[in-house]
């Protein structure tokens, strides 16, 4: 079956690049699509609209290049439409309580049409055709989340939780797709299909067993759920819980704690660091007493000592000095609202951290507020005038402009359109 790719070429801020080039799962978007689809394509073609494509009368699937999709809803997807043997589209039922509560905000590329959510995903059988059927597609959420939580930040009953999808979907078109792609459609809700398969097969409740008996582990830190890498260093006082994935050449420092987290290669996690439901891309550095709360980590970045980050993104390259705080909660104002188009809107959420574009360098001691933006190149000095981050910040801002040789010390390279 070939595949045609929907080019878009809009830039998510504050990392001024297009989703296929962001981070997702430690690895570029568009290499994660062709990794899904590996088994089911042998042909590759990019377009910028349905009308550049040929009238071949051959299997075709078509999709828009800022989807996220895991390799369980794709391999659902195909056969189902396989099956069907008629051109379909994707499509969501009005109730499926992963989209609604979390994939539909601060985007477009989901939105109702009639009696379903529609997207840009397409199977043809027999070529481009102009009659579509949708074909409905179930995520089949999980509850999972927090049940005595003070009630200012949840439910009246004390309910923080979120519906996970175990089938994932999304549209990544504002930097909380990227980190609902990385953590709750993707590590999180790896997590949570984990469960569901647990809660099913006896024979793998029985190997998990055995393999904690074998190593003298607690089931959640055996083998069978946290995955190491080749040549890793391994402190054996960390304390690592799976599902967790480790990569090669990384080093754990004692008194680690890591939960349910995706780490890339060739990092470095050292002493007293806490990760939990987060995801660190290739070549990163965790110095010390870091704290990442279901957060996201680019490829290449920094992270200093004492730094506190909860439910935030930081793009590739990018330093975190130390001390640094991430708000996550309105204290006044809730739900949070975020930028997008210029506008604020809903984002779905009752926490949400900040996001750190690519290539940015932040002094020690900043408190930043929820949902705020910071632009890629941008640098921010520790100062008295500047300690807390109340909105986003542009490039134009950056503290490096105002030095004599600042541009050519610190070249912008992710300028916006």
């Amino acid at each position: 079956m070939r595949k045609i790719i929907l080019r878009d070429s809009r830039k998510i801020p504050p990392f001024n690049e297009p989703a296929r080039e962001l981070s997702v799962l430690t690895k570029p978007l568009w290499l994660h699509q062709r990794d899904t689809l590996a088994r089911h394509t042998d042909e590759e073609r990019e377009v910028t609209s349905l009308s550049e494509i040929d009238d071949a009368r051959e299997e075709t699937l078509v999709y828009r290049d800022n989807l996220y999709f895991d390799t369980v809803f794709i391999d659902e997807f195909v056969d189902r439409a396989r099956a069907l043997d008629k051109a379909c589209r994707v499509a969501f039922a009005l109730d499926d309580l992963a989209i609604t509560g979390q994939a539909i905000f601060l985007q477009r590329g989901i939105r109702q049409e009639g009696s379903h959510y529609v997207a840009d995903l397409w199977y043809y059988p027999y070529g481009i055709e102009p009659d579509v059927r949708s074909l409905v597609m179930h995520t089949e959420p999980r509850e999972v989340g927090f049940y005595h939580v003070p009630t200012h930040m949840s439910n009246q009953y004390g309910d923080l939780v979120y519906d996970l999808p175990t089938k994932p979907f999304l549209s990544i078109e504002h930097w909380l797709h990227v980190l609902h792609a990385n953590i709750d459609f993707g590590i999180f809700a790896i997590g949570a299909r984990f469960e569901q398969q647990a809660e099913r097969d006896i024979r793998l409740n029985l190997r998990l067993l055995w393999r904690g008996m074998l190593e003298r582990k607690q089931v959640l830190t055996s083998s069978e759920l946290v995955r190491v890498g080749k040549n890793c260093g391994i402190d054996p006082t960390a304390t690592i819980q799976g599902p967790t994935f480790i990569g090669d050449n990384v080093s754990i420092g004692p008194g680690c704690v890591i939960g349910n987290s995706l780490i890339g290669d060739n990092v470095t996690i050292d002493q007293g660091c806490q990760l939990m439901l987060s995801v660190v891309g290739d070549g990163s550095f965790l110095p010390f007493r870091a704290s990442l709360y279901r957060s996201v980590l680019m490829e290449d970045c920094m992270v200093a000592q004492n730094s506190c980050l909860q439910m935030c993104v930081i793009g590739r390259g990018s330093f975190i000095g130390a001390g640094n705080t991430f708000t996550d909660f309105n204290l006044v104002d809730r739900p949070v609202r975020a930028d997008f188009g210029g506008s604020l809107e809903e984002t779905g959420m009752t926490a949400l951290g900040g996001a750190v574009g690519h290539n940015v360098r932040i002094g020690s001691g900043l408190v930043i507020f929820p949902a705020r933006m910071i632009d890629s190149d941008v640098i921010l000095f520790a100062s008295p005038e500047r300690r807390v981050i109340r909105k986003n910040i542009m490039w134009e801002e950056s503290d490096h402009l105002k030095l004599d040789y600042g541009p050519r010390l610190h070249p912008r390279l992710y300028p916006r359109d």
